[in-house]
């Protein structure tokens, strides 16, 4: 049984999570995950926590948090948007749960570190294709139907089940180069889909914990003191984000977004520290 002190240094760490996640998801229209999970990760460590306990519940509580902030951007950014994102959104979201909760029931039971090098790989080639895209009228290459509603939806949930991320660093890459939207609808889209997809991976981290000794105040993996202070702070700066992304050129947020594509490549591949 765990016999935890809360420290005001831990209580400020995860309000200063939410407020840089919150921040990320509706501007960036990502989960935040990866900011996340190894913040939540070197907290819970801090506490006397072990390296495996601390690190599933980061990717648990992470998905959890993922939520409610991403609807939050969502909501503004289909305030905003010019153009209908919400049917692509709920329709690839639906087959996002479903990939969402494989991915997470994957992640609970199998290394994931080859995979990792591969996406890491993956995400970098993406960013350096956004990097050097010409500023022209984007073409759709393929174009929405139920077929590749299901593929990208079942695939992007799996990733984002699997890493503990919301997706939004595939799912807006794919919705840009190979469907032809703007930056900022696929941005619309990304906030729409992340909150389906980390439902799945959700659930499976709480079955998967269910019944183990892991932490105070927690259902499965995920901490509900931590999904707490992280999302009180989260959610009003998602909101603040998405009205930002409205007032920044597309050019500005492809340079933006494929940087932190680069960051997340990086991470994955534990080339970086955080």
């Amino acid at each position: 049984m765990f016999k935890i002190i809360f420290t005001s240094t831990y209580i400020i760490y995860l309000i200063i999570t939410g407020i840089i996640v919150g921040l990320a998801s509706g501007l960036l229209g990502i989960g935040g995950g990866f900011i996340m999970v190894p913040l939540q990760f070197f907290a819970l460590k801090s506490l006397g926590v072990s390296d495996d306990l601390a690190f599933k519940m980061s990717l648990g509580t992470s998905l959890a948090c993922i939520i409610p902030t991403a609807i939050s951007g969502a909501y503004t950014h289909n305030k905003k948007s010019h153009k209908d994102i919400l049917k692509p959104g709920i329709m690839l979201g639906m087959f996002g749960i479903i990939g969402g909760f494989f991915g997470g029931w994957v992640s609970s039971i199998v290394p994931s570190d080859i995979l990792k090098l591969i996406f890491s790989g993956l995400l970098i080639i993406i960013s350096i294709n956004m990097l050097i895209e010409k500023n022209e009228k984007d073409k759709a290459i393929i174009t929405f139907n139920i077929f590749t509603y299901i593929l990208i939806g079942l695939l992007v949930g799996f990733l984002a089940g699997l890493l503990g991320i919301g997706g939004g660093a595939f799912i807006i890459p794919i919705l840009t180069i190979l469907f032809g939207y703007k930056m900022v609808e696929a941005i619309g889209i990304s906030t729409i889909f992340i909150p389906f997809s980390s439902i799945g991976g959700t659930i499976s981290y709480i079955i998967a914990g269910y019944g183990i000794n892991t932490f105070p105040y927690s259902i499965g993996y995920v901490n509900l003191m931590n999904f707490i202070l992280i999302i009180i702070f989260s959610i009003p700066m998602a909101h603040f984000g998405a009205k930002i992304s409205y007032k920044i050129n597309e050019k500005e947020l492809k340079i933006l977004f494929a940087m932190f594509l680069i960051i997340i490549a990086l991470k994955m591949s534990s080339i970086l520290p955080f």
